[in-house]
């Protein structure tokens, strides 16, 4: 997701993106939890009582945030799955666009996971995570019928991708294999060979 960057202090008909955009790049910046509310007042170039119109804290604004990366997650899963008929390689594109997602869209991410958002205090974030294990389980039960087992692989699979995308972002692979398409790469062979072994 693009942000665009608005003069400080000129005035704009969309406060609730303009804050949204503003605590976006202040976490791209300094991480989810590395900003105020009134910081991204600053950013977006209005007064500190502005959020209060549409957010009721800095919480609801990174809920708001997470929600986005929940949608643009879906539809970058759909695409992947999209491009294949095999379950397999499905799973294989999946995780392939997980840390694809998690490298382009850094600041999304650690606030889609990495936040702590509470989801009782937010249930549409649980809800969108809810619809993306709605998309792919049907994908995983090509591969094991059995309900439990399509769970446990569709979790195995998103697990891999998400510790391969951490371990990118934090630098814990050495070279040569710590290049966003070498990481990619890694994450279609685990769900390759994941899933794989269940087809045997």
């Amino acid at each position: 997701m693009a942000v665009k960057r608005r003069p400080t202090g000129t005035h704009h008909g969309d406060l609730r993106n303009a804050l949204e955009e503003a605590a976006l790049a202040l976490v791209g910046e300094r991480g989810p939890h590395g900003f105020t509310l009134a910081e991204a007042c600053r950013r977006a170039g209005v007064s500190v009582s502005a959020p209060y119109k549409h957010f009721s804290d800095r919480e609801a604004l990174l809920a708001s945030l997470a929600l986005k990366g929940y949608e643009e997650q879906r539809r970058r899963y759909r695409t992947a799955l999209a491009a294949h008929t095999d379950p397999v390689e499905q799973l294989a594109a999946f995780a392939t666009a997980y840390v694809r997602f998690a490298a382009e869209e850094r600041a999304l991410f650690d606030i889609t996971f990495l936040a702590g958002l509470d989801k009782s205090r937010h249930p549409e974030l649980a809800a969108a995570g809810g619809v993306l294990h709605d998309d792919l389980m049907p994908v995983t039960s090509r591969i094991a019928p059995d309900p439990d087992e399509a769970f446990d692989l569709l979790v195995q699979i998103a697990a891999a991708a998400h510790g391969l995308a951490l371990f990118q972002q934090q630098d814990m692979l050495p070279a040569p294999w710590d290049t966003r398409s070498s990481v990619e790469e890694q994450a279609a062979r685990t769900a390759r060979a994941l899933a794989g072994g269940k087809t045997r």
